[in-house]
């Protein structure tokens, strides 16, 4: 059958659609996003605004119009931490649901780690034995760690890379004071989950997904997404740390001429560096391997199991 996943995230709102049933490796056939960046729409009350609502209403009725074009039987529709966490938070889902039709299901941050640890497990395998998954996002950041499908322990931090973007470092490029006082509260974060993952001891295989991850992975000199998903891409703590003070003192529009950068992106890419150095420093992780699955294929594969137990 043909499964839509409408995925309303910190940045973007993206439909992913693929072509699946159970026991199947799901297969892309269409994909369409609008950058929304709901992380950055919240008012000072942790509200997202009217403006923001409309857009939101918006683009998930031109998802439903772009499902619908591409024969979608059943969409899995979900929202992650900028509605969850959004003090205006039933009344957004309320008005989509009204003016859409869509009932969206806001995942828990637990609920993001497992879906997407799921996904990367079944990405790898059993032979990748126990695991560590980092997931860095618009608006959190998931740690998780286990050797069978679901997680022995998972986390959910709020250290998005939008989230942190609009609230600790606007300057372009971000002052070097902003930049310090960022990187002493993402690892002071980070730093009070870590005796959860090492009383498990070290992990065989480490893993990162998400856009951000994907980002640094290519400007570090991994392959172009263009090779194809089966190409193995890292990234390496030494290069990160290399790469970070260079990104901090560029302005936006100079890191989104780098390779892999999208322009919507660049200004949120030093946040998210900082996020994943501090994560691979504080974890003890000299290198991860970049993953092409995450939360949205995460939901699919859950679907499908639930579909062939039925």
């Amino acid at each position: 059958m043909r499964l839509g996943v409408l995925d309303v995230g910190s940045n973007t709102v993206h439909l992913l659609v693929v072509d699946a049933h159970p026991g199947a490796r799901p297969l892309p056939a269409h994909s369409h996003k609008a950058e929304l960046r709901l992380a950055q729409l919240l008012d000072g009350n942790g509200a997202i605004g009217p403006d923001g609502v409309e857009k939101l209403v918006g683009v998930v009725n031109d998802a439903l119009q772009a499902a619908e074009d591409k024969g979608v039987e059943d969409l899995l529709p979900f929202a992650t931490s900028a509605v969850r966490e959004a003090t205006n938070a039933d009344d957004v889902l309320a008005r989509v649901k009204a003016e859409t039709g869509v009932e969206l299901q806001v995942l828990t941050g637990a609920d993001e780690a497992r879906l997407t640890f799921l996904a990367v497990r079944r990405w790898f395998g059993w032979s990748a034995g126990k695991l560590l998954v980092l997931d860095i996002g618009g608006g959190s950041l998931e740690i998780a760690y286990g050797i069978d499908e679901e997680p022995d322990t998972a986390v959910s931090l709020p250290l998005g890379a939008g989230r942190l973007t609009a609230g600790w470092i606007p300057g372009d490029p971000p002052s070097s004071d902003d930049i310090r006082a960022l990187r002493r509260h993402v690892r002071a974060e980070i730093a009070r989950t870590v005796g959860e993952f090492s009383r498990f001891g070290a992990p065989d295989h480490v893993v990162a997904t998400s856009k951000t991850f994907k980002q640094l992975a290519r400007i570090a000199g991994a392959a172009r997404s263009a090779d194809g998903l089966y190409v193995q891409r890292e990234l390496k703590r030494g290069s990160l740390q290399t790469w970070v003070p260079r990104l901090a003192a560029m302005t936006t529009a100079q890191r989104s001429a780098l390779p892999g950068v999208s322009e919507g992106r660049s200004g949120q890419l030093v946040a998210g560096a900082l996020v994943a150095e501090a994560a691979m420093d504080l974890l003890e992780v000299d290198s991860v391997e970049v993953c092409p699955w995450a939360l949205r294929e995460g939901v699919i594969l859950r679907r499908l199991d639930h579909m062939g137990s039925a």
